[in-house]
């Protein structure tokens, strides 16, 4: 059965209280039905990732805080830092600000630091009993995801091998804390699709920690086939972003949105319910599949206030998880079976 309701807490962090501490989120989360919270670990309000890393009663007292207000931490993420594990040169100056600031400058240290980062966040999943942990690939090709000017031969597997060799380590580290990594397939991140998942999956030879964030929202933006992608992916699948979307193409602009602020892109982010996604279809297939992972709000929303959103979200994933059947529906007309009633109704 799937868990939830789970908030991600990275869009809601504020000055103002109560979304200036841990505390405050956690009692504001836990009021409105909240089961669980996902950390962003570059908010050091929320958490201090190197004491997190290797302090056991770090994480125990964590833990219990959260607790405190009857939440669970459903994982932590580092979308940030794994932004920064692999950034093309056009980019560097607008994903500065991902990283501190004495390393604005300095992309290879930069670089050196997010697989640090992430790393850290790993090692401290496992001290909190966490199984999987969120990210995000980087990119060194989404510049060229359109294929022109022509891209030379080479250059998409040299650009996965590039990838794969800068994470190897860290999921090699994943392995030993035994944490699955799992990325959010993002467009602007090089892992974007089902196709550049597996891309990257055989560059990193297989790797048993290789796993995958599922939001449906990012597919639908891609006018991708979001319920077959779990037919495809559901053995990889170990974490799952509940955000809604919506696509209305007109005669002006479609797909890459013209440039456009999010409200008036043909594709954008709605809260839960006010979108196309048919969470029905969703929930049933991951349920269907054995997933058990938590159902996690992450609120983008280009109209909706994220209070609105956020006390929505909750009542929402509760409606959609679904409690599995412990008999078959038709139980009721069956009778006693055995071998040698079996072979008298086929005349054996």
């Amino acid at each position: 059965m799937i868990k939830g309701p789970a908030i991600f807490l990275a869009q809601f962090i504020d000055k103002k209280k109560p979304f200036n501490s841990l505390d405050g989120l956690c009692k504001w989360a836990a009021s409105l039905g909240y089961k669980a919270i996902q950390i962003p670990t570059w908010e050091t309000k929320l958490i201090d990732l190197d004491k997190a890393s290797k302090s056991q009663s770090y994480c125990d007292e964590l833990k219990a805080k959260v607790a405190s207000f009857g939440l669970e931490i459903s994982e932590l993420s580092t979308h940030l830092q794994g932004q920064l594990v692999a950034v093309h040169p056009a980019y560097d100056l607008l994903f500065s600000g991902f990283g501190p600031r004495e390393l604005k400058d300095k992309p290879k240290r930069r670089t050196k630091w997010a697989i640090t980062q992430v790393k850290k966040a790993l090692s401290a999943s496992k001290l909190l009993g966490l199984k999987a942990h969120a990210t995000f690939s980087g990119a060194l090709m989404w510049h060229m995801v359109y294929p022109w000017p022509q891209r030379p031969k080479g250059l998409v597997q040299m650009g996965f091998s590039e990838l794969a060799k800068r994470w190897l380590p860290i999921l090699n580290h994943a392995s030993e804390v035994g944490v699955d990594l799992c990325y959010e397939l993002h467009p602007g991140e090089d892992l974007h699709d089902g196709i550049t998942f597996e891309k990257f999956l055989r560059a990193c030879k297989n790797h048993k920690r290789l796993k995958i964030l599922y939001d449906p929202s990012h597919f639908v933006l891609q006018q991708m086939d979001y319920l077959s992608f779990i037919d495809h992916y559901h053995a990889y699948i170990k974490m799952f972003h509940v955000k809604d979307a919506e696509f209305n193409p007109n005669g002006k602009s479609g797909v890459y949105g013209g440039y456009q602020e999010w409200k008036d892109r043909p594709g954008r982010f709605r809260s839960l319910g006010d979108g196309e996604i048919d969470f029905g279809g969703v929930f049933s297939k991951l349920t269907q599949y054995g997933f058990k992972g938590w159902a996690v709000l992450e609120w983008e929303c280009c109209l909706k206030s994220s209070q609105q959103g956020a006390e929505e979200g909750a009542s929402f994933i509760k409606s959609q998880i679904i409690s599995t059947s412990t008999k078959s529906f038709d139980d009721f007309s069956g009778d006693n079976s055995s071998i040698q009633i079996n072979k008298k109704i086929l005349g054996i």
